[in-house]
């Protein structure tokens, strides 16, 4: 027997049982006169196998209880089954539902209102395209290579939930073929970039790497998910997602080439997602694409890091300003309130 909080799955094994203790009669009697094996009618009996219309009627000759009988016993189990499983399935969605920022994602536009919980879990399971948010967890259909700041419960499903919408995006985008040798050829145009306003690269970026299969979607930031950028394997192409948490030139690029970085070393091809070495393997792509060791020697060699002297080596190396003050701030050469003034922000919709 299955329960639920309202529902009680009872097997018609239980009353085959109750008309066998009334006979005094076992089970392997039983078995013999129904001309099944033992083991057929302890799974009959504890609900583990089907009965029949063949089984009913032979319920009927040895019970003496009418085939019609037994048939609707069995159509009322499944019945009340489906009925408890579903039940559960709603309370155990009910608790990763909350865990989901439903209300930004309303904001967003991404999905619909809903004022009961159960509403908002199958609204969810929607979205997620499952038939249970226990789903969402496989590892096979979320292998998610990402840039954030944080690991918690929250921003896990927060990431999910983000991620899941760039691929809703992304769907409905026509890109090449994934072309990661391409792709590689094409890192310093993409880099080049850095040095003009969203107005002017937003479409130029999305249009080559169209080229080499991958797609490039520009979403909100959803509170908690602490997240910078996210990329994944979708179909036949490659989905990056990124938000301009921040809204800093240094933070935005470096997430780029961060994401980029995971699709050049082939991480997101892998079955298991990415793993802590992995990420750090990408920060350091996107470092060094960003600022080349030389460069970098370069730039900490000089004496006095005045907004003059950050402009001279911006031009040299080929890249915004920002850039290289976001990465004295993160390396602790200059304090993080200095120079903050010149790091360019952007605005993306």
């Amino acid at each position: 027997m299955k329960t639920s909080r309202t529902y009680a799955a009872i097997p018609p094994g239980e009353t085959i049982k109750e008309q066998l203790e009334l006979r005094q009669m076992t089970q392997k009697e039983f078995a013999i006169r129904m001309n099944l094996s033992e083991k057929h009618i302890s799974h009959l009996i504890n609900g583990l196998v089907e009965l029949t219309p063949d089984v009913a009627f032979r319920l009927e000759m040895v019970l003496g209880l009418p085939a019609s009988f037994w048939n609707q016993l069995e159509a009322t189990y499944r019945e009340n089954l489906a009925k408890v499983d579903e039940e559960n399935s709603i309370d155990s969605d009910i608790e990763i539902m909350e865990k989901i920022p439903y209300s930004e994602l309303v904001r967003n536009g991404w999905i619909r209102p809903a004022t009961s919980k159960f509403e908002k879990v199958i609204t969810l399971r929607q979205y997620f395209e499952v038939t249970s948010l226990s789903i969402i967890d496989d590892q096979k259909i979320n292998k998610i290579a990402c840039r954030r700041k944080s690991d918690s419960e929250k921003s896990h499903y927060s990431l999910l939930a983000w991620a899941q919408q760039a691929k809703l995006v992304a769907r409905n985008r026509d890109v090449g073929k994934i072309d990661i040798r391409g792709l590689k050829e094409h890192i310093p145009e993409i880099r080049s970039m850095s040095k003009y306003t969203p107005d002017v690269f937003c479409g130029d970026l999305i249009t080559l790497l169209s080229k080499y299969g991958i797609s490039l979607v520009f979403l909100p930031h959803i509170g908690g998910s602490f997240l910078h950028g996210a990329t994944f394997v979708d179909g036949k192409k490659i989905v990056i997602g990124l938000t301009v948490r921040g809204k800093y030139a240094d933070i935005f690029w470096f997430s780029l080439f961060h994401e980029l970085g995971h699709i050049l070393e082939g991480h997101v091809f892998q079955e298991d997602g990415t793993t802590k070495s992995d990420e750090d393997d990408a920060d350091a792509f996107a470092r060094d694409i960003l600022i080349p060791p030389s460069d970098y020697d370069h730039l900490r060699s000089i004496d006095c890091y005045s907004i003059n002297e950050l402009l001279q080596e911006a031009n040299r190396i080929g890249v915004d300003v920002g850039i290289l003050i976001g990465r004295l701030h993160n390396e602790e050469i200059i304090p993080h309130n200095a120079l903050n003034s010149y790091r360019t922000k952007y605005t993306i919709s």
